[in-house]
């Protein structure tokens, strides 16, 4: 029987949008050596910039004495992204279809649409001014 082993790599750093580029470049760096390619790297940096935008924007309201904690998984075939931010949650049963959005001519609101198209799995487990999570999968073929 073999085991499969997880590695974990953490992150805490301020919520700034002059950071998002050190983000990038941190799920960048372990998604290349777990064997993404370009394309699936590129999908995935992504996700990770709109999630991450969007804790600076609408969690945070762009305090940048609050912190954005990125942990990166790997196991097996499996890598995972946990996005925590302990700013104002939203339901994200109630957002808008990038359909409606476009019909009513609105900017912006289509990156949980984009971030669900970029990965595999994505799951949001909100707790307003507690805990929010967004955990994102990506399965390496």
């Amino acid at each position: 029987m073999s085991s499969v082993t997880t590695n974990s790599f953490n992150m805490a750093i301020p919520s700034r949008t002059d950071n998002l580029g050190i983000i990038r470049e941190f799920i960048t760096s372990i998604a290349r050596r777990f064997g993404f390619n370009d394309d699936a790297i590129g999908e995935i940096e992504l996700a990770v910039d709109e999630a991450c935008a969007n804790v600076i924007k609408h969690a945070y309201k762009y305090d940048e004495s609050k912190n954005i904690d990125i942990t990166v998984e790997t196991n097996g075939s499996k890598f995972t992204i946990i996005i925590s931010d302990e700013g104002e949650g939203f339901d994200p049963d109630r957002l808008e279809t990038p359909q409606q959005r476009l019909q009513k001519h609105a900017r912006g609101g289509l990156g949980i649409a984009l971030i669900k198209r970029m990965m595999d799995e994505v799951v949001f487990d909100i707790h307003p001014g507690e805990k929010n999570r967004v955990k994102m999968i990506k399965y390496v073929s």
